[in-house]
């Protein structure tokens, strides 16, 4: 059996984020990136069904790519932030951040980001949810102000970027460090196992 980063197809990252770029670059795949056909959040994440939801969204944005490119493997994600019930994607401002930021400090929340493979030659499609714990300490108005000076909180859900300036706000994690960041190692490595296990089993 080939194993999970020998596919024989192209791969194709759907998304314009830096971090999973870098992420599946560490993991050794050779890819191109073609950014999807944004979706509104809003139109798809349901709390009620959240892990199913996610996923359809992920699965939307492969499709777009991969209806275009069908003979390659398209690979998209999408990451949320929960705390009590309420859902914190990206912040529409500056404002909006230190809302978020604040909400979070002294507590935990859970970072869930969806996965979803598919290449459409082989009318394979799966995906997964991998969700991490993340604690942050209390924080004063003064740290959260101090961090948003910087760019960074912009185009990130929760509004921060564990792998930059926030890591101290961090006291711990329960879970996959990379699914923070944007694409969780181990759900992506079983996605692409299972598309080697269908192809082959096609094969024989």
């Amino acid at each position: 059996m080939s194993d999970w980063n020998n596919t024989g197809k192209p791969v194709i990252l759907a998304s314009g984020s830096p971090r999973r770029k870098e992420i599946l670059s560490m993991m050794g795949f050779s890819f191109k990136v073609i950014i999807p056909q944004w979706f509104d959040e809003k139109d798809y994440i349901c709390y009620s069904d959240l892990e199913n939801s996610l996923q359809t969204l992920a699965i939307k944005k492969a499709q777009t790519v991969s209806e275009k490119n069908p003979d390659a493997l398209v690979l998209s994600a999408d990451t949320i932030v929960v705390k009590d019930k309420e859902i914190f994607g990206k912040p529409s401002d500056k404002s909006d951040a230190y809302n978020m930021i604040k909400k979070l400090s002294g507590s935990l929340h859970q970072v869930l980001t969806a996965v979803a493979l598919r290449c459409d030659e082989k009318k394979f499609c799966e995906s997964s949810v991998s969700v991490t714990n993340v604690y942050f300490r209390q924080l004063t108005d003064y740290e959260i102000n101090e961090y948003l000076l910087v760019d960074e909180y912009k185009d990130k859900a929760g509004a921060y970027a564990i792998q930059g300036k926030s890591l101290v706000f961090v006291d711990k994690i329960e879970g996959c460090y990379y699914n923070v960041v944007g694409l969780p190692v181990s759900d992506t490595i079983n996605l692409f196992r299972k598309f080697i296990v269908r192809k082959e089993s096609a094969d024989v």
